[in-house]
């Protein structure tokens, strides 16, 4: 974990006691006790995880796959979890979330990571761009409910969206090295084949599995694919016909998943489908002119709204609130907001205008807001 080689090691089980001891963070005082681990090295840590990047590919030509070591401290995730993933670029930390696509059964103890790299992804422009082999990153552990159940259902139906592929990616990896026996339908959306982050993969372990199908659709149907076009009812029934007796996780474009969840809840299916947003939905507004004030009454900070998230609003009046994943998945930018109603990006509700906690990067306001930062 921290300052030794040797896990688990009663040496490293003494040094951790004493690093983790008041006397130690006394004496560290104000920087605390990691603050000087990492200049000694920057992999060492009393309880947080760092990770050095072990290798890196790129898969596609808009994304990069990370294979990270990480220190002691890595508990371990459960197929479809994601970690917040944190950089730093031009002297400041950014933290993103990601979901590990490795099997958890695999032997080295590394942890692999995707990211499909947009125009406007400044943290996945800096992974694929600037990121190097030996490079330190900062993990949270594994959170969220997405994630394949401990006792594993007797038919399973995969079904992913672009960069949606990595936690499912996971659930299918780690059932294939347990030797799972029931049927896997793998249906995954994409552009193009070129497009497809794990293809050659995929088309492996169908080739090692016989109760592993894999059924492509590309939405340029000039592209060979055993479907083509977006997500559609007719899909399930040419290619998924007894998907009502499947447990399904779901992961995706918002688009497809709602096209996805439509059909579900018509076969009232909602108690079979486990799903995971990694975007949201661009902010609807109920005009073209946004009215009112955001107040930032910490900062002493007043801007006029223009209508994005609240997130957006503090980074561009110069703050710089904690934030991590920017889809509403792991709470760090939760801030109290102490007057003023608030839209929830995921589900279109207005907020009372009473004092209540929100969090940043899901909630537009609806007139003049006032937070606590």
């Amino acid at each position: 974990m921290n300052a030794t080689t040797q896990n688990g090691s009663p040496f490293q089980k003494g040094l951790d006691r004493v690093l983790q001891s008041r006397v130690a963070e006394v004496l560290a005082y104000p920087h605390g006790v990691d603050r000087y681990l990492e200049a000694l090295n920057p992999l060492w840590s009393v309880k947080g995880v760092r990770a050095e990047v072990d290798d890196i590919r790129y898969l596609t030509d808009d994304s990069v796959t990370l294979t990270l070591r990480p220190n002691h401290n890595w508990q371990g995730f459960v197929p479809g979890q994601f970690v917040q993933l944190t950089v730093a670029i031009n002297g400041k930390r950014h933290t993103r979330c990601y979901s590990p696509a490795n099997s958890v059964h695999r032997a080295d103890g590394l942890i692999e990571l995707t990211a499909k790299v947009h125009a406007k992804g400044f943290v996945s422009r800096h992974l694929r761009q600037q990121l190097t082999v030996g490079d330190v990153v900062r993990l949270s552990q594994a959170a969220g409910e997405f994630a394949l159940p401990e006792e594993r259902p007797e038919r399973i139906l995969l079904i992913s969206g672009g960069s949606g592929i990595t936690p499912v990616m996971s659930m299918l990896r780690t059932l294939c090295d347990e030797r799972y026996s029931g049927q896997i339908t793998f249906l995954h959306y994409a552009n193009s084949p070129a497009d497809m982050i794990y293809a050659s993969e995929l088309e492996t372990l169908c080739r090692q599995h016989d109760n592993v199908h894999l059924v492509r659709s590309f939405a340029q149907q000039s592209e060979p694919g055993e479907l083509s076009g977006l997500f559609c009812r007719e899909h399930l029934h040419t290619s998924v016909p007894d998907f009502a007796q499947a447990t399904t996780f779901l992961c995706g474009p918002p688009p497809m998943m709602a096209a996805v969840e439509k059909v579900w809840k018509e076969e009232g299916l909602e108690n079979q489908l486990f799903k995971e947003a990694f975007t949201l939905n661009t902010p609807s507004l109920d005009s073209d002119s946004p009215e009112g004030e955001v107040r930032f009454a910490k900062s002493n900070t007043t801007a006029v709204s223009k209508g994005t998230t609240l997130l957006e609003q503090a980074e561009e009046a110069g703050l710089t609130p904690e934030s991590g994943c920017r889809m509403g998945i792991c709470h760090a930018c939760t801030c109290r907001k102490t007057a003023g109603k608030v839209r929830d990006l995921r589900t279109g509700e207005v907020s009372s205008g009473d004092e209540e906690d929100i969090q940043l990067c899901i909630s537009v306001p609806v007139g003049t807001v006032i937070l606590d930062i």
